[in-house]
């Protein structure tokens, strides 16, 4: 069956690669992927793929669903943007290999004893989409998640980090800064405090926890003193339990900013939590033998963990159920994502071979799962256990 995914992939060629093309030009942010959904959505439909948009409440999200096997494939889709800069982590790509590795698993699904699902995730960047969804019941029956993600070279064991994304609102009193600042409580004073309450608190962080963020709101003018000022901060480590330990430090700081200045302070949740990657080693491996096979020379295993790659959302699904979230290389001309000129990497041919590439790993590594006497029946009674459990 593997000559005839690979065949699926290569007969949707030009379809897979206008979809990133057109979801590159049209960049959408977190929650507003209208057209991009929609776009993908388009050719699923198309392909005979059963739809249901809207999902888990939220516009931007759906399931495609192909077959009716027991055994569940869920194909992550991710198409948000970033402010700015685009399509600069190429979830144009993603979303058009995950559409690739679904129209080539579809016409074996029914040998394979599988029902293949595109599931469409929005806000990855920012908003939790697939923590939603999964608190939502969308990944209740899936067996299996799997997706790939682009960046400068091919890693397989990809990890991540637990992220909290957080917004930290001070508010002080307002004066006129020359004639009256005795009666000006400075909110941006208090966000100064934190911010050096911060700096001298990273010497003391674990190995893998890390701090960093923007002032949102400073004030309106040099003449007034700020009654409000907001930071906006992301906090990471290796674990989730790291992360905790790492968001108590910080919420020191930010009192210490409110205290220092006569403030007051609210620290609320921008996203839900996202956990770790946590990626499952047979699927692991059997992606890297399919990449090797065709000529990709991913990162050497023992070298994968060296760097986390930021955060996903990915991560809190791979922490419930067998999942992958490997990085599929391009030729960015030493970019890195979440610059601009790896968003214009990702629409070139070294990116459209990405797509095709990706779609054809995925379908390949399902296969290869599926047809598993142990695999399959690890991967089924893992949706039982967790049934058994709810």
């Amino acid at each position: 069956m593997i000559d005839e995914t690979d065949a699926g992939v290569h007969s949707a060629a030009t379809d897979l690669i206008e979809l990133s093309h057109s979801i590159h030009s049209e960049p959408e942010l977190a929650f507003e992927e209208h057209k991009s959904a929609a776009k993908v959505m388009e050719l699923l439909r198309a392909a005979d793929f059963d739809v249901e948009s809207g999902v888990a409440d939220m516009p931007t999200a759906f399931t495609a669903s192909f077959g009716s096997g027991e055994l569940v494939v869920g194909i992550c889709a991710e198409y948000d943007a970033l402010p700015e800069i685009g399509h600069a982590c190429g979830h144009n790509i993603i979303a058009a290999s995950a559409v690739g590795a679904a129209l080539a698993l579809a016409p074996v699904a029914d040998r394979l004893g599988i029902t293949v699902r595109v599931l469409g995730t929005p806000a990855e960047e920012t908003g939790g989409g697939k923590v939603l969804m999964l608190e939502r019941g969308v990944f209740d029956d899936v067996a299996t998640a799997i997706m790939v993600h682009p960046g400068p070279f091919d890693i397989v064991g990809a990890t991540s980090l637990a992220l909290s994304d957080i917004a930290v609102s001070f508010t002080g009193r307002a004066a006129h800064a020359s004639a009256a600042p005795e009666w000006g409580i400075n909110a941006a004073d208090a966000v100064t405090v934190s911010q050096v309450a911060l700096g001298l608190m990273r010497q003391h962080l674990s190995p893998g926890q890390q701090v960093h963020g923007i002032v949102s709101d400073g004030g309106l003018a040099p003449n007034i003193v700020p009654g409000h000022a907001e930071l906006l901060y992301y906090l990471r480590a290796t674990t989730s339990e790291s992360l905790e330990a790492l968001t108590k430090k910080a919420y020191a700081c930010f009192e210490a900013g409110a205290i220092a200045t006569g403030c007051t302070h609210e620290i609320r949740t921008v996203s839900p939590t996202y956990a770790e990657l946590t990626p499952d080693p047979w699927l692991s491996a059997a992606y890297r033998r399919e990449a090797e096979s065709i000529g990709r020379t991913p990162l050497a295993p023992e070298l994968e963990g060296f760097r986390p790659l930021g955060s996903t959302d990915m991560g809190n699904v791979t922490n419930v159920l067998p999942g992958i979230h490997p990085i599929i290389g391009l030729d960015s001309g030493g970019a890195v994502t979440h610059q601009p000129e790896f968003a214009a990497a990702c629409v070139t041919e070294s990116a459209d071979r990405a797509v095709l590439d990706g779609a054809q790993l995925l379908a390949r590594t399902t296969v290869r799962a599926v047809t598993d006497a142990d695999v399959r029946a690890r991967l089924l009674g893992g949706v039982e256990a967790r049934a058994a459990a709810r």
